[in-house]
């Protein structure tokens, strides 16, 4: 592939090329002035990147912010907090204060005595100006009162909000609780389903007997996807567009959580060469909320097997590609993941293998032939507008 490199990244075009090192000077500035062997002051670093004092324009600053996260979350095992190195900064200011108070208090010492002496009230001053102190007084009061009034009902808000999102969160993760109770449940059996593709292509399939009783509760119910060790444990919807289950559960209720669900251009049956499943990235971890954990090549070691299985069949996937991406402009010629269903030809396969190993994050030595099964898990991503967060895994079992 074609392209410019900064720090062994590929762009394609001059923009991203341009965007990249105006990042890269941006980082080497930063590096320059924080010493990475002192915790707090990566501690420091981290918290601002967090907060977004510094914007990045390319997979630079994704890999630095990664780079910074993994460093400050080995010194935080190590002991250490941001707070010990705010405390020896603030005793030195109190040290640097105290000296001039001293110096101050020498200069100033007559003056402090005579107004120890000599207390100014506001009987001191004529009715009139005594008059507009009350009054100045009486309106600092009401100032202050309506603003504690308005900040306790912001606060109220912000924890009535709080409150129902982690409630929905909690409700739907106990659903989903109960629905891995009910793989392998004999409560609602059915014989073999047959699916009607069209008047020539009747195929009749077997639903695996652990799938049986949520299938017949729930007909969009195509699979289940687990990795191990995490809590993505749930169930895999599929309608016929990509809205439905953005904000709708197993159930069919209403629920901001979602599901996660199949697009529905794949076929679980004539097998598309690229499985997608979308999932939100929710705050509180449910969904595909600790997917982009997967940034980090040490949990990604570790977490390296995903079990998604259809209704009529297992299957065992092992990560090969994990990279950050967006939603392009249908005009924009650039490599589109969500678009990779099926490859025509081994040549059209190797280019798609081509681009996301130039956009992964890693490399995980795991690599893809022409006809082997794939499947990629995506999620919203922050660090851009429209931003995705990639886990493509290939099928081994």
């Amino acid at each position: 592939m074609t392209g410019y490199s900064v720090d062994g990244r590929q762009f394609r075009t001059q923009a991203d090329y341009r965007a990249a090192l105006k990042d890269k000077e941006q980082i080497d500035a930063i590096k320059s002035k924080v010493n990475m062997q002192q915790p707090g002051e990566v501690l420091t670093l981290w918290g601002e990147l967090a907060a977004g004092k510094y914007v990045f324009k390319s997979i630079l600053g994704n890999d630095f912010k990664d780079e910074i996260s993994d460093l400050a979350e080995k010194y935080k095992k190590q002991g250490y907090t941001k707070s010990s190195r705010i405390k020896t900064a603030g005793r030195k200011a109190a040290a640097g204060n105290a000296k001039k108070i001293s110096k101050k208090e020498k200069k100033s010492g007559k003056a402090a005595k005579n107004n120890k002496e000599h207390p100014i009230s506001i009987e001191d001053y004529d009715e009139d100006m005594q008059n507009e102190i009350r009054a100045a007084l009486k309106q600092n009061e009401r100032k202050r009162k309506l603003l504690i009034a308005l900040c306790t009902v912001i606060a109220a808000g912000c924890f009535g909000y709080y409150g129902v999102y982690y409630y929905f969160a909690e409700r739907t993760q106990s659903d989903y609780n109960k629905l891995a109770d009910l793989k392998g449940s004999k409560t609602l059996t059915s014989p073999g389903v047959t699916i009607h593709y069209d008047d020539e292509d009747d195929v009749e399939l077997e639903v695996l007997e652990e799938y049986e009783t949520l299938y017949n509760k729930n007909k969009r119910l195509i699979g289940w996807l687990k990795i191990d060790d995490t809590n993505i444990d749930y169930p895999v919807m599929q309608t016929t567009d990509n809205e439905y289950f953005l904000d709708h559960n197993y159930e069919q209720e209403y629920d901001k959580n979602g599901s996660l669900f199949l697009d529905a251009d794949c076929d679980v049956v004539h097998r598309n060469t690229n499985l997608i499943i979308y999932g939100h990235h929710m705050k509180s971890g449910k969904m595909f909320g600790n997917l982009n954990k997967y940034s980090s090549q040490s949990y990604c070691e570790e977490h390296s097997t995903i079990q998604f299985d259809t209704i009529y069949e297992k299957g065992t996937y092992q990560v090969m590609y994990v990279f950050r991406s967006k939603i392009y402009n249908e005009d924009e010629i650039v490599f589109k993941y969500y678009q990779f269903l099926d490859a025509a030809s081994e040549q059209e396969f190797n280019s798609n293998m081509q681009e996301m190993a130039a956009i992964s994050l890693y490399d995980t030595g795991v690599t893809a032939s022409y006809g082997d099964e794939l499947l990629t898990l995506s999620t919203c991503d922050n660090s851009e507008e429209d931003g995705r967060f990639v886990v493509v895994a290939k099928r081994v079992g």
